[in-house]
């Protein structure tokens, strides 16, 4: 019992240390975090603004893809807002590898799906790939780490590597909404288009923006027969 004390007496005191050393950074809004909060600081988790779509059947996102795809369901846990804190969220995840904050979220994603009939019978996530030179460059893929925290809540397998892009894009940032679903038609492949028959789908990316992506994934996802999509994202626009 004393060295089982003493061991935590120890750990404690390298992580205080560590902590000093190398501070933990809120994902959101960059400040220092205090002695218990980890990956958002409680401040931003309260304040952040979330979505709730996982409660509405036809809320905005599921309405984007009507006429484009099938899409059982559809959320996102925040809204997004240029300049603002779930940017800087979405940043630190991409461009400073806070694969912490994917994985959190990805949890927090699985909990409201949990909560509602709407998602239910998800059998694998998969995560939107990335075409190997951007894999190449940057050096992971973002949203791994947020089907991971999806697949550990869950339950279920994640499913990286069975959609593959085929296709190396130019950006979309600047291109009109019809032009961005044009640049993304034939992108993606399917690795294994038997193991999907029958399977619930749930499609995971970082921002949904027009939607593009998600639709070019989810049409080639429901070339197997029997196969249905949802989809989930950290943010929207």
């Amino acid at each position: 019992m004393i060295k089982k004390s003493v061991s935590h007496s120890i750990h404690a005191s390298i992580d205080g240390l560590l902590n000093l050393v190398f501070p933990e950074y809120c994902g959101a809004c960059n400040k220092s975090l205090s002695k218990g909060e980890k990956v958002i600081c409680i401040s931003c988790r309260f304040k952040l603004p979330k979505t709730n779509y996982h409660l509405v059947a036809d809320n905005t996102l599921v309405r984007l893809f009507w006429g484009k795809t099938k899409v059982n369901a559809a959320t996102s846990y925040y809204h997004f807002g240029k300049g603002e804190k779930v940017q800087n969220l979405i940043h630190n995840l991409k461009y400073h590898q806070r694969t912490d904050i994917g994985q959190l979220i990805g949890e927090l994603l699985a909990f409201q799906i949990m909560s509602t009939d709407l998602f239910s019978g998800i059998d694998i996530v998969i995560p939107v790939p990335l075409h190997e030179s951007r894999l190449r460059q940057r050096g992971f893929n973002q949203c791994d780490s947020i089907a991971d925290g999806l697949s550990k809540e869950l339950g279920v397998p994640s499913g990286s590597g069975l959609l593959r892009r085929i296709a190396a894009t130019t950006t979309q940032t600047k291109k009109q909404r019809h032009e961005r679903h044009l640049n993304m038609e034939g992108v993606f492949q399917s690795k294994d288009v038997i193991c999907l028959q029958g399977k619930h789908v749930l499609l995971v990316d970082d921002v949904i923006t027009t939607g593009a992506t998600l639709v070019a994934c989810a049409e080639e996802i429901l070339k197997s027969k029997g196969a249905q999509v949802s989809i989930c994202a950290i943010a929207c626009a």
